[in-house]
């Protein structure tokens, strides 16, 4: 084989049909080279005759000259390129590289911790999982536990008897095995027993898809509703960045309807019509509306009266209502209460095939936070056989939700009940985290309206604030020297001289012309005090920096 290589190559370097592509190195060989170096080491081939007879080097096989690379960036799905998601973006990665800085030369610093307020990560920022959850999720994990004697001692009679009722549902009693593509029927008949309780009306189990987070769902409607850019999504300003993302990754438009800072971000008809108007005229199908109830990042509680409103127009225009109710469980203000769409939908006298809602749920949200689980479901009603069909089609595209995630929406949809042993812990658990956010929200609240040009709205629920910031011309002026807009060039000042880290409006949305960014309240209690400290110390010296 050797013989052959060697008397082809000649052959070829002869004919010069190959001299385009051949280079004649200068890795000569050495005795430090090994002789098995195939490349330096030319004892394999054959003499080359006298009128060959120069000193011969490595092959080299080179791409031409000039020639490009098979993949750019402009060469990449131009769909993708086009959507951004600002929780996780460029500050993020500024506040991933001073974190890494502190680490390694610790005082190297005016601050001692980044104090991360840019994602709803609750476990992250030290809150505690559910025991309850945990302890079922254990045992269904790692079933010989049910056989052991200390297993009584050690966990729960409730959630020992979740776990024996989960596994006899699951395939092979196996959290490792696949399930069917909806997820698993006796965990989707929890569910939507739990939305029964919930609402007060029927739920079907058929109609449940469980999902990795809310966000698969989301995609997933986006994928079937949007055929071109043509076609349109409404969605609120500001909103949560994962739908304007999908809609550009899926390659629709983002149509934009503004809330009303003013009212305390309320949503009004008035400019859902004006919005799909001036989209239909532009020549824009707009398929579907989305609302976030609670809000994010903006923090409001939706009132029965508005949302009947808002299904009486989705019903009148023919639109899709994507429901986006993963802050279900996260309501501060006593006078506000949640309302599921459904439920308004169905006391309203609309039935299963009356209007086509998706609602999502999450079980990284609520007191619960269980982000890395990846649990979800999304509830379908009000489409037709042919259409839950491609429903499920795209569904079992990705084989099955992850099974941990599923049994974690169970538990959240089907807590302890009085009675059941975990009820109290259960309940002092809950009611601690949900008193301790509403605690965090006001705290905050109150700190943002004592800063100069800085106004806040209320936070009646979810995990967020949306604070309003007047900055004055120079800084603005400072900031399009810098290239960056305004919110974030304030953003990363603080983050480089505090170490907390926001998220600037611009990646949510806002009115042209205002500037916002979003700030969470996760973290634990005894951190609010010194990101309290920190941010009113710096806004006091970028305000009299930037005075105009």
């Amino acid at each position: 084989m050797r013989k052959f290589v060697g008397e082809r190559a000649k052959r070829l370097i002869t004919k010069n049909t190959i001299a385009p592509l051949v280079t004649l190195s200068n890795c000569q060989t050495t005795s430090t080279l090994s002789s098995s170096n195939y490349c330096c080491n030319r004892s394999h081939l054959p003499r080359l005759p006298s009128s060959l007879n120069f000193p011969l080097r490595c092959y080299s096989v080179m791409a031409s000259k000039g020639a490009s690379p098979p993949i750019t960036v402009e060469s990449l799905n131009p769909q993708v390129l086009k959507c951004e998601y600002a929780v996780r973006g460029e500050i993020v990665s500024i506040a991933q590289k001073l974190q890494q800085d502190l680490q390694k030369n610790p005082g190297s610093k005016s601050f001692d911790e980044i104090l991360f307020c840019n994602i709803g990560n609750p476990q992250a920022l030290g809150q505690k999982p559910i025991t309850f959850f945990r302890e079922v999720l254990a045992l269904c994990d790692h079933p010989s536990l049910l056989d052991k004697r200390e297993t009584n001692s050690l966990f729960s009679s409730d959630s020992i008897a979740r776990a024996l009722k989960i596994l006899d549902q699951m395939p092979g009693r196996a959290t490792g095995a696949y399930s069917h593509s909806q997820g698993i029927a006796g965990l989707r008949d929890t569910i939507a027993a739990g939305i029964e309780a919930r609402d007060g009306y029927p739920s079907d189990a058929n109609d449940i898809f469980l999902t990795d987070g809310a966000s698969p769902g989301v995609h997933m409607m986006m994928q079937l509703l949007i055929r071109s850019e043509n076609d349109g999504i409404l969605c609120p300003i500001p909103q949560y960045p994962l739908y304007s993302a999908s809609i550009a990754l899926h390659g629709g438009t983002l149509v934009r309807y503004y809330l009303d800072e003013a009212t305390g971000w309320g949503l009004e008809i008035s400019e859902l019509k004006k919005q799909l108007e001036a989209s239909r005229q532009k020549g824009t199908t707009v398929r579907a509306l989305v609302v976030i109830n609670p809000g994010n990042p903006t923090g409001q509680v939706l009132a029965e009266e508005n949302q009947r409103q808002i299904v009486e127009f989705c019903k009148k225009e023919g639109l899709v209502l994507l429901a986006d109710e993963v802050y279900q469980e996260n309501i501060y203000a006593p006078d506000k209460k949640f309302n599921s769409f459904k439920k308004v939908c169905r006391s309203m006298g609309f039935g299963e095939k009356d209007i086509p809602l998706v609602s999502f749920q999450s079980v990284s949200k609520g007191y619960h936070g269980e982000c890395g689980k990846r649990g979800g479901y999304m509830e379908v009603t009000g489409f037709n056989t042919e259409i839950r069909e491609q429903f499920y089609k795209l569904a079992s595209v990705n084989l099955c939700s992850n099974i941990s995630g599923q049994i974690l929406a169970s538990l959240v949809m089907c807590p302890p009940k009085v009675g059941d042993e975990s009820y109290d812990a259960y309940f002092s658990e809950r009611d601690g985290i949900l008193k301790s956010l509403a605690r965090r929200a006001k705290t905050l609240e109150d700190a943002f309206n004592r800063l100069e040009g800085v106004t806040c709205n209320k936070a009646e629920g979810a995990m967020y604030l949306f604070p309003r910031i007047q900055l004055p011309k120079k800084a603005i002026k400072a900031a399009e020297e810098a290239n960056r807009a305004p919110d974030a060039f304030y953003a990363i000042r603080l983050l480089n001289s505090t170490g907390v880290v926001v998220v600037p409006g611009t990646g949510f949305g806002q009115v042209p012309g205002t500037w916002h960014f979003r700030c969470t309240i996760l973290p634990q209690e005894d951190k609010i005090p010194a990101i309290v400290s920190r941010l009113t110390d710096f806004h006091k010296k970028f305000m009299n920096e930037f005075r105009d």
